[in-house]
């Protein structure tokens, strides 16, 4: 077995002979010639403990003025919850997907009650500077990744539960050699219409790189934005098929797999390099796999039914073929959209979980809070400190 961390705390137990001190042999005494050590991981659950502020009233024995230190401020007014318990909460619902009344249970088995409707959305209130601050610093960038997610929100009472989207957009350029901190900045929405993505990134100038949906296509028009597409998104049309197919080899989707197989072995051959020796590569070898790969979708197209899933597959990445290969002769774009899909992976987990938000303001609180656990993980950060 490994050596533990040397990190952890240790507490230390001496297990002295029952005997004591004295020899069981001959009744002399004992002297210590050395010592075996052994360790084992332990662990104890959290634990709650109250913090008593005590400020002492001072009165002046000549003049009987009294003097006493204000009272120390709360995270949340009138709330009895702590930094610490505040930070726990929110990192084990939004970081380890753990719903508010399942973690209301755990604390009641501890003796504590506390009302779940109102910790989280007070605390992202709290929260929100930093997170608008975090979307700032994301959208200096001159690339970021998009993508949304839906999420069900209950539409209060009598009312169906309805679908909202949560928005998510990465600044992420440790693949091209760029030393800067990458960040997620979450936004919320009641529906996916595109006017929300043009609203988020009105003040956006430089590559989106995301999926074909129609919403961003404003920012294009206006040509403050420029498009780049993703190839993982193409790819897993074709995928889909690959597995209707039972996973054959030789079949249309299975060649098409492979060869765009050949473009991401490319990709991760420079992974970190600068931008212009990615695009150096790029235009050596990606830019002959791609044409050869334009030839064969068209020879293709021209063997299956025009409304097959085939055609529909291959048709997708004809339509958007400029955005698709626009990262050959820009080494700041990455080949597929995985940053922003990558952060979006917690959020589809803790749905699975706590099922659905309560409202558009829980939407809105969501988003600041996994805007701040997510750039944390995103640069090794314990999201809890």
């Amino acid at each position: 077995m490994r050596d533990l961390p040397e990190h952890l705390p240790r507490r230390t137990v001496v297990h002295t002979p029952h005997g004591g001190c004295d020899c069981q042999a001959c009744g002399r005494g004992l002297r210590e010639i050395g010592q075996d050590v052994s360790e084992v991981l332990d662990y104890e659950p959290g634990s709650f403990h109250v913090v008593r502020h005590v400020r002492p009233k001072l009165a002046c024995a000549r003049c009987s003025t009294i003097t006493q230190a204000p009272a120390p401020s709360r995270p949340i007014d009138r709330c009895m919850a702590g930094t610490g318990l505040l930070a726990h909460v929110l990192v084990s619902k939004y970081c380890d997907h753990t719903p508010l009344y399942r973690l209301c249970q755990i604390y009641g088995r501890e003796g504590v009650e506390l009302q779940r409707s109102t910790l989280a959305a007070q605390a992202a209130r709290l929260l929100s500077p930093l997170a608008e601050a975090i979307g700032r610093y994301v959208l200096a960038a001159d690339k970021i990744h998009g993508d949304d997610t839906p999420i069900r929100v209950l539409g209060g009472a009598g009312a169906k539960a309805r679908t909202g989207c949560l928005w998510v957009y990465v600044r992420d350029d440790r693949p091209s050699g760029d030393t800067a901190a990458p960040a997620v900045w979450f936004q919320y929405s009641a529906n996916r219409k595109g006017e929300h993505p043009v609203r988020h990134l009105r003040h956006f100038n430089g590559i989106l790189q995301a999926d074909a949906f129609a919403g961003y296509h404003p920012l294009y028009e206006k040509g403050q934005v420029v498009e780049a597409a993703c190839w993982s998104h193409a790819r897993r049309k074709l995928w889909d098929i690959h597995e209707r197919q039972h996973k054959l080899a030789g079949t249309l989707a299975h060649q098409a797999l492979q060869r765009i197989g050949k473009v991401f072995g490319v990709g991760a051959e420079i992974r970190g390099k600068p931008p212009h020796e990615r695009m150096r590569v790029r235009q050596e070898r990606t830019a002959a796999m791609l044409g050869e790969l334009k030839e064969w979708f068209n020879t293709a197209l021209s063997q299956v039914s025009a409304k097959s899933p085939m055609a529909l597959a291959i048709g997708y990445s004809l339509s958007n073929w400029t955005a698709l290969t626009r990262f050959v002769d820009d080494g700041r774009i990455e080949a597929h959209n995985n940053a922003a899909e990558r952060a979006l992976r917690g959020v589809a987990i803790g749905r699975k979980n706590y099922l659905h938000l309560g409202s558009d303001s829980g939407g809105h609180s969501a988003a600041v809070i996994y805007t701040l656990i997510g750039s944390a993980k995103l640069i090794g950060i314990d999201p809890q400190a």
